[in-house]
């Protein structure tokens, strides 16, 4: 590891210039199909997470003209615009979804960077454009559940898939670790320029790892969720 890559701050190394990191760019790059000029509208669901705050701003960063996150609290999406250049912001828990998408993504939905599935999946998916793509992150909605992976969708939604041949398959970023020195190094390249912003959720002490967990798991988390062992 090399501190001057991440300005210093190693725990970037297990979230943006990491594993994390590299699931959005890769993602974004090898599922999402996004083309500069192509003026393209992203919305990405689990928007103020570790992926998915990466996930917008690299969407921008590789030519999106128009990112739209949803998340689960006003001040998330108030960090989302504000902070990290998101056009706009939906709290999925406050209002109607379906509206406000249709509203802040007139042209419709060509990209969508999905971390939780379930009912909000299939809010956006309704929406998507013909030859669209879904980049398939996460289905953290759908893990308690007894299904494969990815979850099926229902046949109403899965009718709109496939009548405009929108893509939706699974990827392992562990698939295309022969392009990660060169997509570490680009992710570096971002925040050392500050044009990838980085959100982290620390918590001290080791015997805090528990709760830290359920946190991150019950959405408390804005960014990378770290604990803190030693300093």
């Amino acid at each position: 590891l090399v501190p001057q890559l991440v300005n210093g701050r190693l725990s970037y190394f297990l979230g943006a210039a990491g594993i994390t990191g590299l699931t959005a760019l890769l993602g974004i790059r090898e599922k999402g199909h996004v083309a500069a000029g192509a003026n393209q509208t992203m919305v990405v669901s689990g928007a103020a997470g570790a992926c998915g705050s990466l996930a917008g701003q690299i969407g921008r960063l590789e030519g999106c003209s128009r990112v739209v996150g949803i998340a689960g609290t006003d001040e998330k999406c108030s960090i989302l615009v504000q902070e990290m250049g998101f056009d706009a912001a939906i709290n999925y828990k406050k209002g109607d979804v379906a509206k406000q998408l249709r509203e802040l993504c007139p042209g419709g939905v060509d990209v969508y960077f999905d971390n939780v599935g379930g009912d909000i999946s299939d809010t956006v998916i309704s929406q998507m454009n013909q030859n669209s793509h879904i980049i398939l992150c996460g289905q953290i909605s759908q893990y308690n559940k007894d299904v494969p992976y990815p979850p099926p969708l229902p046949p109403d939604i899965e009718k709109i898939q496939k009548e405009r041949n929108i893509t939706r398959e699974r990827f392992l970023v562990l698939n295309y670790m022969d392009k990660q020195e060169a997509s570490v190094l680009q992710l570096c390249q971002w925040i050392q320029e500050g044009k990838l912003k980085v959100r982290e959720t620390v918590v001290e002490g080791l015997a805090n790892i528990g709760a830290a967990f359920q946190s991150m798991m019950n959405g408390g988390n804005i960014g990378k969720q770290i604990v803190s062992v030693s300093k």
